[in-house]
């Protein structure tokens, strides 16, 4: 008698001995096209041939080190499913306090003006667009192929009040002001190791590091700001853990008011904000 064929339960065991085991079942669904409660329904199912092709390929470049969210080509963040490619940073939790910052200053009923720079994914904007329907928001970002996966996403979820334009942090808004600017820009190290280690070896590196302290791009973003926000308006910038009082010094030396910086859920300095006077 021939040996069993192996079923679904069998594949992911073998996966999630060489892998993470939440990766492995997210790389299973990805490739069944499945919810977790259709898997645990169906576990004892034999998978076709080429679907266990499929999920074998994914799981080895996934032990090779490639993200999920690369290989499935979605990350969640926010409330949106987002589109992600190499060309992009992958949307991470911590950036959501980014723009729970942002929407307090945003009222529901205003119709202010919004500028995310380095926009990657579009992560950010659409998410405060996503809250905020009355904001017009402007995202810009140097890379075109990371500008054509942010209109692809805010097509997807039928964002209508943003617009995309490329260039580099504020080239692109020559002679505009806003009411609230936001950024994630690259804030690492450019000889931080971890730069060569796990996720971030396959991430953008223009969208990762930032010159010998990891703080150019800040610097060129606080300098620049008060010039294109309106009186009273604001800024709001992620960094590294250790950057909080360097990137406040900046900010005081541009001149912004009410600086302080906020921490993340794991009590880290994370996100600098100020206003103009």
């Amino acid at each position: 008698m021939s040996p069993a064929a192996p079923t679904l339960a069998d594949h992911l065991r073998a996966a999630a001995a060489r892998i993470d085991p939440v990766d492995a079942e997210v790389l299973l669904l990805h490739v069944l096209g499945q919810s977790r409660t259709w898997l645990f329904l169906h576990e004892s199912d034999v998978m076709g041939d080429t679907e266990a092709a499929a999920f074998e390929a994914l799981a080895a470049r996934r032990e090779a080190g490639e993200p999920v969210a690369y290989l499935t080509g979605h990350r969640g963040f926010w409330t949106l499913d987002l589109m992600v490619t190499p060309a992009t940073l992958i949307p991470r939790p911590e950036t959501e306090l980014l723009v729970e910052l942002a929407l307090a200053r945003i009222p529901a009923d205003a119709d202010v003006r919004i500028a995310d720079l380095g926009t990657g994914s579009g992560a950010i904007a659409l998410a405060i667009a996503s809250e905020r329907p009355r904001a017009q928001l402007i995202a810009t970002d140097a890379s075109e192929a990371a500008l054509a996966v942010a209109r692809s996403n805010a097509g997807r979820h039928g964002i209508a009040n943003i617009a995309f334009r490329q260039g580099s942090w504020f080239a692109p808004l020559a002679g505009e002001r806003f009411d609230i600017i936001v950024s994630n820009p690259p804030y690492i190290e450019s000889s931080d190791p971890h730069l060569d280690e796990g996720d971030l070896r396959f991430e953008p590196a223009s969208a990762l590091a930032s010159g010998a302290d990891g703080l150019d791009d800040l610097r060129t973003i606080a300098a620049e700001a008060p010039s294109r926000l309106e009186p009273g308006g604001w800024l709001l910038v992620e960094h590294g853990w250790h950057q909080g009082e360097a990137v406040r010094s900046l900010f005081d030396a541009a001149g912004l008011i009410d600086v302080q910086t906020a921490r993340d859920l794991e009590h880290r300095d994370r996100v600098t904000l100020g206003r103009r006077i």
